[in-house]
């Protein structure tokens, strides 16, 4: 048996296939020309599956664990199939099915579904039960911030535990307990409050490990608070770091004393009548941001002293007309990437990738963003480009390949000396034979990554002779999009969550011929990925994309869209695809200590493609359309509440290939405009309109 995974930018619609289950995340498929399986349904002659029969027929194992797996497919008549064509869905990232076996990561209780094409396509399916259990502990301890407690004062406590192979555990809960409740008491989460001077010692069990930890807590000496903010008035979605000095009674300062902040909020006469959609700001990390316009009180506290400090929040207006110039329709089948360049003739052009087009990348003339011109098509051996890109000097493009005849896919590499007209320099498919669906190219070297298991680094300075040069493979994670800057590789790796990589930056011993890993970072995505520097601030955010085909367990379920019709193809005039997830926002200027600060989060759609310059966020976010958003000075919570929008498009066209749904599946600034690929109807250029000056 084996397994489809998907990497990039339109693995989309392999997930969105997917949903004839419901489901998305883990895919799985059966022997099948690469990653053409979740995206066209049954092979070509493949013989309709009648039933399917799972070995085993339900699943327990432990998390980390790894044990064998098969479905076996049988026709009408009993007879066994060879080398079927079978999805397996578990739902969920916390189990992943590979060509024999399955890996849980996370214990609980879940249903895999296998599927496959039956008669006229309809789809025979498979329920698997799945029991994942942690394994034993075998070390507990209890972690504080490591500030001076004092009588009055409350500090919390985490419990870590880690399994036998070093694994964390997460999510991990115990019974706590104070030695002395006179001194001390702990609540349920880890709590300490201290109620007089003295030793205590916290103890916490959890599943038969204990840890203990013995705090001394002295009286308190903090007798005032000072405030040292300076900002008195904001905007939405401004942050402020919270300063605040506790001083003994001769006014003399007590280092390390914990002060709790929280706020009070009047909302001002725009959000009053109406109510408030969701929290009014938020403090974490010591900051503090607004999410509605109004009067915020900012309050400092330690033990029984206080301070407060008030906050006018004015609205954050910044928001613009968008206006659709000019379109390079494309509704005889479906529209992936695209990826603009000036040409070495002085011409503005963009490349443009078909999916499920049998192997088509198109070439757009946009020199005049009001009049986009198409001046000619490539020809490549593959059912989808899903991903195309030019070199930053405009001397190469390529085209991704997923679905060639002989399944070898690999990358193929275009002369553009002449931009109007590319023609093929090269093919390469070393270490490339499971399908290509993202890319990243420098002048003088592509990173290709390899049916989601690594990422190959090819040595382009010679496009006619492309050399291989390394690749990079992280364990126990399946890749999906790579973006590359200053010699360092960030990738969005299922399972892992971001792995960021020394590709010849050296600061960390890497080199491109010998990738080393920096660090790996935990969040709950594996697919699209930008690093931004933000110049202002100093800071480097990432952009992490969720890219979730399933609306499973959601209040609005979806459309349950699939992109296989009976014959196997895609359908035309069918129904909308669905997305869910968002896209997280972290602080990674240290990139060895990571914050969580923020999100860019819609409830009804899903994030995709991530673009972010001169502090605006180009995103497209699939049904919600392509996505304009101010990303300005430090960032804090959901950006989406902070009216922080400039402007949204959603691409309907009722001649498109699936009529009036809009699914934009990436967004890029050019020179002043933005262009965008929708899923079902091309390529669109736009232009934000300039508000009137008001003096």
């Amino acid at each position: 048996m084996k397994i489809l995974t998907i990497p990039r930018r339109l693995a989309t619609p392999a997930l969105l296939a997917s949903l004839l289950l419901g489901g998305a995340h883990a895919l799985a498929a059966q022997a099948a020309p690469a990653d053409r399986p979740a995206m066209r349904g049954q092979p070509d002659g493949a013989t309709p599956v009648a039933k399917l029969v799972a070995e085993p027929a339900s699943l327990t194992l432990r998390a980390g664990q790894t044990v064998p797996f098969k479905v076996r497919a049988y026709d009408a008549a009993g007879k066994e199939i060879p080398s079927p064509f079978v999805r397996v869905n578990a739902g969920t990232r916390a189990v992943r099915f590979s060509d024999s076996t399955v890996t849980a990561t996370v214990a609980g209780r879940y249903e895999a579904t296998a599927m496959a094409a039956g008669p006229n396509g309809t789809p025979v399916t498979l329920a698997i039960p799945v029991t994942v259990s942690w394994p034993a502990l075998a070390k507990l301890e209890i972690a504080s911030s490591g500030n001076a407690l004092y009588a009055g004062l409350t500090q919390a406590h985490k419990l870590k535990g880690w399994h036998a192979d070093n694994s964390e555990r997460t999510g991990l809960t115990g019974n706590w307990r104070s030695s002395d409740t006179k001194i001390a008491t702990v609540n349920r989460f880890g709590d300490v409050t201290a109620l007089a001077a003295g030793t205590v010692t916290i103890t916490a069990e959890a599943e038969g490990q204990r840890a203990t930890k013995t705090i001394t807590i002295g009286a308190n000496p903090v007798a005032s608070i000072e405030i040292t903010i300076a900002e008195s008035q904001i905007r939405t979605g401004d942050v402020i770091h919270l300063k605040a000095v506790a001083k003994r009674s001769t006014g003399s300062e007590v280092q390390g004393a914990p002060v709790t902040w929280s706020y009070t909020y009047t909302p001002d006469d725009s959000i009053a009548p109406a109510g408030l959609p969701g929290g009014a700001g938020i403090v974490q990390f010591d900051r503090f941001a607004a999410n509605y316009p109004g009067r915020y009180v900012l309050l400092a506290q330690s033990g029984g002293a206080y301070a407060q400090h008030t906050i006018q929040v004015n609205p954050r207006d910044v928001r613009q007309r968008i206006e659709v110039t000019s379109r390079g329709t494309i509704n005889s089948t479906h529209t992936s990437d695209l990826w603009p360049w000036t040409g070495k003739d002085g011409r503005d052009y963009v490349l443009v990738g078909t999916w499920g087009g049998d192997g088509y990348g198109l070439v757009f003339d946009i020199t005049n963003l009001d009049n986009i011109i198409k001046t000619d098509s490539v020809k490549i051996d593959a059912r989808t480009i899903n991903d195309v890109t030019v070199s930053p000097d405009g001397r190469y493009g390529v085209l991704s390949r997923e679905g060639a005849s002989n399944r070898v896919n690999g990358v193929v590499i275009l002369d553009l000396a002449n931009p109007a007209h590319p023609k093929i320099a090269a093919t390469f498919d070393q270490e490339l034979t499971g399908g290509v669906h993202n890319m990243f190219a420098t002048n003088d070297y592509l990173f290709a990554i390899s049916g989601g298991s690594k990422y190959v680094i090819i040595d382009v300075r010679d496009i006619y002779k492309p050399k291989y040069v390394s690749e990079y493979r992280h364990p126990n994670a399946r890749i999906h999009d790579l973006w590359v800057r200053d010699g360092i590789a960030y990738s969005a790796q299922g399972g892992v969550g971001v792995v960021v990589v020394d590709v010849g930056n050296g600061k960390y011993g890497g080199s491109i011929e010998s990738p080393k890993l920096i660090t790996t970072y935990k969040v709950n995505s594996g697919h699209e990925i930008y690093p931004y520097f933000q110049q202002k601030t100093g800071r480097t955010y990432l952009f992490i994309g969720d890219e979730e085909m399933s609306r499973r367990g959601r209040t609005w379920e979806g459309t349950q869209y699939s992109l296989s019709g009976p014959d196997g193809k895609p359908p035309k005039n069918g129904i909308a695809q669905t997305s869910g997830g968002y896209t997280h926002i972290v602080d990674f200027t240290d990139p060895m200590n990571p914050i969580p600060v923020g999100r860019y989060h819609l409830e009804d759609y899903g994030s995709h493609d991530i673009i972010v310059e001169d502090d605006i966020l180009y995103q497209a976010y699939y049904d919600g359309g392509v996505r304009v958003v101010d990303v300005s000075g430090e960032l804090l919570g959901n950006i989406y509440d902070q009216n922080r929008e400039i402007a949204v498009f959603k691409p309907y066209d009722p001649d498109g290939y699936t009529p009036n749904a809009p699914f934009v599946m990436n967004a890029m600034p050019w020179k002043g405009r933005v262009l965008f690929t929708d899923f079902n109807s091309g390529l669109w250029a736009a232009k934000l309109i300039p508000k009137p000056f008001v003096p």
